[in-house]
């Protein structure tokens, strides 16, 4: 196979003629097929397009392929026509000019160009451009910018993103997304993915939240606003959108699902799971400018009778399914509040202390229909991470952390989003 050792940009060939083996015409090439390698995608047919008519040959017939020509091994009347496959992926018409998902950077670009690099008797996709020169290559001005470029000592940077850092968006083109690909879209830190998914054009936000699992969805959305993760969790169907729901923390699907109208909130909390929705429609209950619209009813509690190994127990077993778990709160059998443990305390105090001897007594709260100017108050005069909310009878109700309050008070809502990743356990 005649093609550069270091791979070939797809723009350098669309267009070029192809020729048979005795040099007759068969027309010019017009497309390249994509699908499913190990690691990267391969190219499994060519489209030769002459006079309005459009072929398929296979990869295996093509003799010579570079930015020349194209020509193929035999003659076209030996070589089969090959039927076009109901899951066809074809590189100009799904990939160049649409945008996809730079997981390394975190962000949605422009694919310019396509690099093919040739792999055994094959070819596959190996990277993307999405630089300038990508754009400049297309219009035939590469050569003289990198003239240019060498005399002024400015050369024009690559912006090439290896296919394994690609999430392709398209109905038809997950197939093609790595295994590795998907698990380092998962691992994004929240923020991240909410970012990306927030330049997603509509279309395709429901297949980017297919591609990550549920927990992932559900930590990207609690990072957006409430009305813009309102009109994300519309584009799912209802199912999939509850499952969303059931991995966010209950104040945060709560916030969410206020942004809807009444029947379409209602019909997702049909779907999600008893508890977890019993625990998100308790908070709908409450008036937004208040403590109860502010507060998540999950925290960790224990009883005044337990010892500091219960208590700890308690943080091993139901920590990580709790978004806040800077204060272990002790609640006796009728769930009033007794006292609360920071977790300082926690780790230093021996195994077999009773928690009654060592917790702070008479800790500051609220109740549920507290002005939110009170919270901040506490929260800002005492330097808690998180305020506990009473009912009215004095019942724990839950617990408001100081990062939701700073955020609703103050400005650049996404600085206090960092702080409160940077603060995580």
């Amino acid at each position: 196979m005649n093609q550069p050792v270091s791979g070939i940009f797809l723009s350098a060939v669309l267009d070029r003629p192809v020729i048979s083996q005795s040099g007759r015409d068969i027309g010019v090439l017009w497309d390249v097929a994509m699908g499913p390698g190990d690691p990267f995608p391969v190219v499994p047919h060519l489209l030769v397009r002459k006079a309005g008519r459009v072929r398929r040959i296979a990869w295996a017939d093509i003799a010579l392929f570079n930015p020349v020509v194209v020509s193929l091994k035999g003659e076209p009347e030996g070589i089969t026509d090959l039927p076009e496959p109901s899951d066809e992926v074809l590189m100009r018409r799904d990939i160049l000019d649409k945008q996809i998902v730079d997981v390394d950077g975190a962000r949605v670009v422009r694919v310019n160009d396509l690099k093919l690099t040739p792999v055994l008797d094959g070819l596959c996709l190996a990277t993307v451009d999405v630089g300038f020169r990508g754009v400049l290559r297309r219009l035939g001005y590469l050569k003289a910018w990198d003239f240019l470029g060498g005399v002024l000592h400015r050369p024009l940077a690559r912006k090439e993103i290896d296919w394994f850092l690609v999430q392709p968006l398209g109905a038809n083109l997950s197939r093609l997304t790595l295994t590795i690909t998907r698990d380092k879209l998962s691992d994004l830190h929240p923020a991240d993915l909410a970012h990306i998914i927030s330049q997603l054009p509509h279309q395709n936000i429901s297949e980017m939240l297919h591609s990550l699992d549920m927990e992932a969805a559900g930590e990207a959305l609690g990072e957006m606003e409430p009305e813009d993760s309102s009109r994300v969790l519309s584009q799912l169907d209802s199912s999939h959108a509850a499952d969303v729901l059931e991995e966010m923390p209950p104040d945060e699907a709560a916030d969410l699902l206020a942004e809807l109208p009444e029947d379409k909130a209602l019909e997702l909390l049909s779907h999600m799971d008893p508890e977890d929705a019993e625990k998100v429609q308790e908070l709908l209950e409450h008036e937004d400018d208040s403590a109860g619209g502010l507060m998540n009813n999950e925290y960790l509690f224990v009883s005044p009778d337990a010892i500091m190994d219960d208590a700890m127990s308690q943080v091993r077993l139901l920590g990580a399914e709790i978004d806040n778990i800077y204060y272990v709160y002790v609640v006796d059998e009728n769930e009033h509040l007794q006292g609360v443990l920071s977790l300082k305390r926690l780790l230093l105090s021996p195994g077999n202390t009773p928690v009654a001897e060592v917790m702070s007594r008479n800790p500051k709260s609220v109740h549920v229909d507290s002005a939110l100017d009170e919270v901040f108050e506490l929260v800002v005069q005492y330097k808690l991470a998180a305020v506990p909310v009473l009912e009215e009878d004095g019942k724990m109700a839950g617990i408001v952390s100081a990062d939701d309050i700073l955020e609703h008070f103050l400005p650049f809502a996404l600085r206090w989003k960092q702080y409160k990743a940077l603060r995580k356990f």
